[in-house]
């Protein structure tokens, strides 16, 4: 039987925005090695692969084009997007996503699907050797999560402006590094960017995980809970941000720009 296979521009509302995600509906498991076939010829940053349980949750896997990882917000809109669009998820109902980063939900909140994330809050730590001369800048500030790195740079435009080493960020053995700033434009309090050379990714559109570090590390610095962030990449892309004691809410929009099947 063919298998259903959707790729979804998240955090946007306008195609060839946001971060694409691939969304391979499965009805049963498939093997590590299949499910990694599927997301090195998607090419994209994340395929996700959202099983469903007797129990009406889901179990959801994602891969990159080279390794599975841990978390990945965009993906996770992107299934919730689908299922909501193919009418699997009742309307007024949160999906339920079993993880490696455990219990995830989904919902629609408006014209927006919010996600219920836990929050990686990073540690200050001294840069190590090599990164920020691989980022090409200076860092008021550097801190680690369970995933990532975090430096904070001094203005907005840096983080724009930033022509990172990847070779050499490669080399630090962490699954990505994100970079942000203050805003310096309305309607928006940070802004980020997020590279993962490490796992198969120079750069990333628009990474829902990292706001899981990003949110409470500018929600102490600006004194404020709920704020809006634009993650500065080319195609760019926003995220609604919410911090809920140890849980970090993130909405946004999405759209579907391709279906098909998979044959193999």
């Amino acid at each position: 039987m063919p298998v259903q296979i959707y790729q979804v521009d998240a955090f946007t509302d306008v195609p060839f925005a946001g971060n694409p995600a691939g969304v391979c509906m499965l009805d049963a498991p498939k093997d590590d090695r299949w499910m990694q076939g599927v997301a090195a010829e998607m090419n994209l940053s994340e395929t996700a692969f959202p099983v469903p349980r007797p129990d009406g949750d889901f179990d959801l896997r994602w891969f990159t084009p080279a390794v599975e990882v841990d978390l990945c917000g965009h993906a996770t809109l992107a299934t919730a997007h689908v299922l909501s669009e193919t009418q699997i998820l009742v309307p007024g109902t949160r999906a339920r996503f079993h993880t490696r980063s455990g219990l995830l939900t989904a919902g629609r909140d408006g014209d927006r699907i919010e996600l219920d994330f836990p929050a990686t809050p990073p540690e200050p730590i001294e840069a190590p050797d090599g990164l920020l001369g691989a980022l090409g800048s200076a860092a008021a500030y550097v801190g680690k999560t369970r995933f990532d790195y975090l430096v904070e740079l001094q203005n907005a435009t840096a983080v724009r402006d930033a022509a990172p080493d990847f070779l050499a960020l490669k080399r630090l053995g962490v699954r990505g590094v994100m970079i942000t700033a203050r805003a310096d434009e309305g309607g928006f309090d940070f802004v980020s960017r997020f590279f993962a050379p490490g796992v198969g990714v120079d750069e990333d559109p628009v990474t829902g995980s990292a706001h899981c570090a990003l949110t409470p590390y500018w929600a102490a610095k600006l004194g404020k809970t709920e704020m809006v962030a634009f993650q500065a990449s080319k195609r760019g892309g926003t995220v609604y941000v919410r911090l809920v004691g140890d849980r970090v809410r993130l909405a946004g929009r999405a759209t579907t720009v391709l279906r098909g099947e998979i044959l193999v």
